[in-house]
């Protein structure tokens, strides 16, 4: 997630710049073609691309009002995991008030929860794009914390070497550390340390945790349909390419009225205009693609590392500890 007022202009042209060399490269050659080899017919009426790229507009408008949706719902899911985690330490603080042992058990196990499915979260897909040439240069600018350690050396830190070497078996680990936890609660039923409402309450968190989980692996999971994204980009690639065609007619009409050193040469300017109409295509095509998948490690995720990392400070000072880890920084204002 972006955290300053705005991108630069120099971060976004660095960004899309490969795009830029490309539709600099198709604006040149039929401009070349036309003006400098004679060929005056190597032209297409304009109506012919202004609906071409009326068409290509209204699905780009379609597809990044989808992908935008995506990534809300991806920060609405996390922040009711937030307000759940919340709730979860306020009950296994006063619900259990005779072992404080427990409740710390239940509360680190509830880290490790979280450190479990962030880490499903930043796991890669074949439709994501976080690995694309341009985002893997980016990603110099700022951290994934997810990247930087092991699992394992996470979860040791909230769980005892058994329960870790028990989770780090299975395929769903988020799946089973919270199965773990309402293990633990109807234990605690069985030892009447919590009674019968109360255990039915802290179930109930349970449920809706999984629920807040089994909405986020949806997000993860399933893309945005790749039949609109392949047509998306069919129409913005066979826009680009037709942009500088129907361009040359109406420029070299211009010369008609033009006097001075530029008589004869408007058409030198479809390059320039071509690429600046078809950078605002493209542009608003990688803007889209880099939000519909809102946990893949991208500048424009959702922070959930932040967030996990504020829930743990928020349930470590309910518990009573003091020693609390330090809240994650952005760097050049993006944070995950």
């Amino acid at each position: 997630m972006h955290t300053g007022r705005s991108y630069r202009l120099k971060e976004f042209l660095i960004w899309t710049r490969r795009t830029i060399y490309w539709v600099l490269a198709i604006s040149i050659v039929p401009t070349l073609l036309y003006q400098a080899a004679g060929l005056k017919w190597l032209t297409i009426p304009w109506t012919v691309v202004a609906l071409l790229g009326t068409a290509t507009a209204f699905i780009i408008g379609f597809k990044n009002t989808q992908t935008y949706n995506r990534t809300w719902e991806a920060r609405q899911i996390w922040g009711a995991i937030l307000n759940s985690s919340r709730t979860w330490g306020i009950m296994s603080r006063d619900f259990i008030t005779n072992d404080p042992q427990k409740t710390k058990e239940l509360v680190y196990r509830h880290f490790a929860w979280l450190t479990a499915l962030r880490y499903q979260m930043r796991e890669s897909r074949a439709w994501e794009n976080s690995s694309s040439r341009e985002n893997e240069e980016y990603k110099q600018f700022y951290t994934i914390p997810e990247k930087e350690t092991p699992l394992e050396t996470e979860l040791a830190k909230y769980i005892t070497p058994t329960e870790l070497n028990y989770i780090l078996g299975t395929k769903n680990r988020a799946v089973q550390l919270m199965s773990l936890q309402s293990k633990s609660i109807k234990e605690l039923l069985v030892q009447n340390q919590i009674d019968s409402y109360q255990f039915v309450e802290m179930e109930r968190i349970v449920r809706d945790l999984y629920d807040q989980q089994g909405k986020s692996e949806r997000i993860k999971n399933f893309p945005y349909p790749r039949q609109f994204a392949t047509i998306n980009g069919f129409f913005i690639n066979l826009f680009c390419f037709l942009l500088p065609f129907g361009l040359l007619r109406e420029f070299d009409k211009l010369n008609d009225g033009i006097e001075g050193i530029m008589k004869g040469n408007m058409v030198w300017l479809v390059i320039p205009f071509s690429v600046l109409i078809s950078w605002v295509y493209t542009s608003l095509e990688q803007v889209g693609e880099s939000t519909e998948n809102p946990f893949e490690g991208s500048a424009n995720d959702v922070p959930i590392s932040q967030m996990s990392r504020t829930i743990e400070i928020d349930l470590r000072e309910m518990i009573g500890e003091t020693d609390l880890p330090p809240a994650l920084q952005p760097r050049n204002n993006i944070i995950l």
